[in-house]
């Protein structure tokens, strides 16, 4: 019973397969392989972008990271939520490979920005001309690091404020294919035709070894972000490995039909938390995380069974009172099962 995170998963055996396939062959480094090109092709294919730049690394904080900094200058600004995974959980690493850019942190339920938070921000920067920070790009996560999922209309708003303004807009995907099953729509419908111009095309959360996709649907920022993903150590020699990986991925819906289990898994688990009795939930269930909180004899009972998961936000004792209500966060992933959360749920009833 592992719903600690999506990473704590295993990779899926057609990834597996394909890295064994990888490692037989002789091929040309550093991207250049010809697994890579089948890559290309099929992400521009299904982002209906026949002239996007693609390139792979292997981390997410490399891709948001470096795709925030082939779009703004050290002295400018990148608005975000105050939980983005970039302004909470990189470790200052956008900062860093921008050589300075300014997180701007904006408010919103659910981890969703709010559009007034982002006029008020941009209206409030670059003021006192060359003594402030100036406007630089958006960054949106979909999903939010609070599970929930923009939709459509409200990615467009967003990147309508941002575009009015001249800001590029920037999406960590690192749950791309979660917020896309659960939205119904294209990926050329929830990027850029609702206004992105940049993309963090996740893999690795959703049963790759480790691959992200970096998605430039404005190929002028392609040579910069070549030389930045090799000035900071993220050009593999060995690319074929990570090609391999994401052709895999995107061949015959497996990308799509992973997420889609993990989705379904943590959308039955949020629904049993909800009808036990003292269950609730603390966030909209749009993707395959769950943020809920039950007894503290459930929680006992479910970790001492071998349930493992967070304590969200901070980490509480499991000996005190019993009625009283603990949150947790808890994550599903393409190989969770019906067994897992039917357990948990017993054990939290309990």
């Amino acid at each position: 019973m592992w719903f600690t995170s999506d990473n704590a998963g295993p990779a899926a055996p057609e990834i597996m397969g394909a890295m064994t396939q990888a490692n037989t062959i002789y091929s040309q480094s550093y991207g250049s392989d010809q697994i890579m090109d089948r890559v290309r092709d099929k992400i521009r294919d299904i982002f209906e972008a026949p002239d996007a730049a693609v390139y792979l690394v292997s981390t997410g904080t490399a891709a948001n990271s470096l795709a925030l900094a082939s779009m703004v200058q050290p002295w400018q600004t990148i608005y975000c939520h105050r939980h983005a995974h970039i302004s909470e959980d990189e470790c200052g690493a956008p900062e860093f490979y921008t050589n300075g850019a300014k997180l701007v942190l904006l408010d919103g339920k659910d981890a969703k920005i709010e559009p007034s938070s982002l006029s008020q921000a941009i209206a409030n920067t670059g003021l006192v001309g060359v003594h402030n920070v100036q406007k630089g790009a958006l960054s949106i996560s979909n999903v939010t690091e609070l599970g929930a999922v923009y939709s459509v209309a409200e990615i467009e708003a967003l990147c309508a404020i941002a575009n009015a303004n001249d800001l590029p807009v920037h999406l960590d995907g690192a749950r791309f294919a979660n917020a896309l099953v659960h939205l119904g729509c294209t990926p050329a419908d929830m990027t850029w035709k609702a206004g992105f111009e940049t993309v963090s095309f996740g893999g690795t959360k959703n049963g790759c070894i480790g691959v992200e996709a970096v998605i430039l649907f404005n190929p002028d920022r392609a040579w910069e972000f070549e030389l930045r993903r090799k000035r900071g150590g993220h050009l593999m020699s060995k690319h074929r490995y990570l090609s391999a990986q994401m052709d895999a991925y995107l061949t015959d819906d497996l990308w799509l039909n992973m997420a889609a289990k993990s989705n379904s898994m943590a959308k039955k688990l949020s629904d049993g938390i909800a009808n036990t009795h003292g269950g609730i939930l603390l966030h909209p269930t749009d993707s395959n995380m769950v943020f809920a909180g039950w007894k503290r004899s459930g929680h006992r009972a479910a970790q001492n069974s071998g349930a493992h998961y967070y304590l969200w936000p901070t980490e509480e004792p499991l000996e005190g009172d019993n009625d009283e209500t603990l949150t947790a966060r808890l994550v599903c992933n393409w190989a969770t099962t019906n067994e897992d959360v039917n357990k948990l749920l017993s054990l939290i009833a309990k």
